[in-house]
């Protein structure tokens, strides 16, 4: 299991004592920060549970910079205190579950509101061979007064369809917090986010790595604390969506562009033989003017997503993808520099026959709407096709280093 360099972590227990103590099958994970009024009560939660189940398991307290006594609490009660110091609830539970020396893991909020007494639901499903059980309060019950309305109404369930659409994610509380997943399949994840868009990082990659996910019920109740919540509705919210954004270049950038340049061509060639009038509306160079800025801005961000793919999967980001290494086979740099070539060349073209239009008047005054609709097409071409060339040239630079064939990998393609 590797830790990620911004997470610095140590722990309360001496080498010598974790070699002399039986390795758990489960480590519990409880991230901390400033919770003394409600971390006893799920510590002892927990002990209770498993006592009664003769099963062996830890409890870390992952501790994200307490000014209150949670790591005393903590380890007064025998659980593991592991000290975070780079702060946000990512980096708290990433500390935490590299610490875990349990084979399956099981993360949780300490503030009372996820009933701990679940936790074997979630360990029966992972011994049955899923990598990731999610629960879903809305199956299990959420109490009054423990999820405020915008985010039981709006936030939560915009957020998991995004998420359903994007990737093809199957749960259907995304947001919740209680969670198990084996050791093993945490460290396949890779994951990187810091802050409470962790959670959404770990639905995205499991789903992306084709993992086993499954839901069990569970429960919601109102936080023991009287503290403020760390949560921060819109700036949180903001983040989980800004992940999904730019994990998914399909939607940030390829469908857009594709739209945008579908709607430039149609419209280009709509008004290219002359006005069009709507209900007394008319639609001309103008309108053609416009439409070719589409076209040019489309095709921008779709080589966007291809160059966000490409590097996305060099940096360990996205896992390996066959069908778009198919795609880099045939779309190579020849037949971009062919393609972008020839649409240069009807750009010239097209260019000399302005020029020979002009010449027929004399190189005199000309009417500039007959004249736009030789000079638009022209610019479009020879654009569109210096674009193609020089994106061509740049995704190559992107492969070096890189054999066709393991560009994307032999997996199965992932969804988006």
């Amino acid at each position: 299991m590797r830790t990620a360099p911004d997470v610095e972590t140590k722990t309360t227990s001496t080498a010598q004592l974790r070699a002399s103590t039986p390795v758990p099958e489960l480590s519990v994970v409880l991230p901390c920060l400033n919770e003394a009024e409600t971390l006893g009560q799920c510590i002892e939660k927990v002990q209770e549970v498993f006592r009664e189940r003769n099963i062996a398991v830890e409890i870390i307290v992952a501790d994200n910079g307490s000014s209150d006594e949670s790591p005393e609490i903590a380890a007064r009660m025998g659980a593991r205190v592991v000290h975070v110091d780079h702060r946000g609830y990512g980096s708290a539970l990433r500390g935490g579950i590299a610490a875990a020396r349990g084979k399956y893991v099981v993360m949780g909020d300490a503030d009372g509101s996820h009933d701990l007494a679940q936790i074997p639901l979630f360990l029966s499903r992972l011994r049955e061979g899923y990598d990731l059980v999610v629960g879903n309060r809305f199956k299990g019950g959420i109490r009054s007064g423990a999820m405020p309305l915008l985010h039981r109404y709006l936030g939560n369930p915009t957020l998991t369809w995004i998420s359903k659409l994007f990737f093809g994610s199957p749960c259907g509380d995304q947001q919740c917090g209680f969670r198990g997943f084996s050791k093993e399949a945490f460290s396949r994840m890779g994951l990187r986010a810091t802050g409470m868009e962790f959670a959404t990082e770990m639905l995205v990659k499991a789903t992306y790595l084709r993992m086993r996910i499954c839901e069990v019920a569970t429960t919601q109740s109102p936080a023991g604390r009287t503290r403020a919540p760390h949560l921060r509705t819109w700036r949180d919210g903001w983040r989980h969506l800004r992940l999904m954004l730019l994990h998914s270049p399909r939607w940030l950038f390829f469908y857009p562009g594709a739209l945008l340049m579908t709607a430039g061509v149609l419209v280009g060639l709509w008004v290219m033989p002359g006005p069009q009038t709507v209900r007394g509306v008319t639609f001309d160079v103008h309108t053609l003017l416009y439409a070719a800025t589409a076209i040019l801005l489309g095709f921008q961000a779709v080589t966007f997503a291809a160059f966000t793919k490409v590097h996305a999967i060099r940096e360990g980001l996205f896992p390996k993808d066959q069908r778009f290494d198919k795609l880099l086979r045939v779309f190579n740099l020849e037949v971009g520099l062919v393609a972008g070539s020839t649409l240069v060349i009807l750009g010239l073209a097209i260019s000399v026959y302005a020029v020979g239009f002009w010449g027929a008047q004399h190189f005199g005054n000309l009417d500039p709407v007959k004249t736009m609709r030789i000079i638009i097409p022209a610019v479009v071409s020879l654009t569109l096709g210096g674009q193609i060339m020089l994106s061509s040239f740049f995704l190559s630079v992107l492969l070096l280093g890189t054999r066709p064939e393991t560009t994307a990998g032999a997996q199965d393609e992932p969804p988006e």
